[in-house]
């Protein structure tokens, strides 16, 4: 009796594998070859999968895009602690980190990989703004300017304090990046809050009631 393979867990595998050889070779020398050999498959069966290795790249970050979703669903005690899921904290993270680096060095070139950039960066804010929600009451109270501005210089944080820790990890150990994220946290909801109170003044009321447009 043939065995019955999931296709699609055949096709998460072969991604997870490209990950895996993108963070340690780069993304040029990870080839099919290369890639097909750390699956343990050939590469003809790696071309049942995927015509080119774009295809591949794109599944990979996919599947970075649906561990993100699942790390930010995780239930914390705190926004500190869902958000920390996202700081290369660990071997699988800090390889993450390191596919992503090197995704990031060839986005600018290819119009291709830069129109899914964008398509993930608009994802991950919205994750982000989700996460917000849960662990600040307050968090629709905020005008939408705020709300952005903080979502995006979090995400902003991460990115960078990723980079820095695939780039220079002895620099960047794990109780440094929490560190940062919890000041990076408090730092933006002062911010937060401060807007709101501004936004609540007395004058504030008086130039919207007199301008409404300007304030929307």
């Amino acid at each position: 009796m043939p065995k019955i393979v999931n296709h699609e867990q055949r096709r998460e595998e072969i991604a997870k594998v490209a990950c895996t050889v993108v963070a340690s070779r780069g993304f040029e020398q990870a080839t099919i070859v290369k890639i097909a050999a750390a699956a343990g498959f050939t590469t003809g069966m790696i071309a049942h999968y995927f015509a080119t290795k774009k295809e591949i790249i794109q599944a990979a970050l996919h599947l970075s895009l649906k561990r993100v979703e699942q790390r930010l669903q995780v239930e914390g005690e705190s926004l500190e602690m869902v958000l920390a899921n996202m700081l290369p904290l660990d071997q699988e993270r800090a390889e993450e980190a390191s596919f992503w680096v090197a995704y990031w060095g060839q986005v600018l070139a290819d119009k291709e990989l830069k129109t899914l950039n964008s398509w993930v960066h608009r994802e991950y804010a919205r994750l982000y703004e989700r996460v917000f929600a849960r662990y600040w009451p307050e968090w629709h109270e905020f005008t939408p300017a705020t709300r952005r501005a903080v979502s995006g210089a979090v995400s902003t944080f991460i990115d960078g304090a990723t980079t820095q820790a695939a780039l220079f990890p002895a620099e960047n150990p794990p109780e440094l990046l929490l560190s940062q994220l919890s000041r990076q946290i408090q730092l933006w909801y002062q911010y937060a809050k401060s807007e709101q109170r501004k936004s609540k003044s007395p004058s504030a009321v008086r130039a919207f009631k007199s301008h409404p447009k300007t304030l929307s």
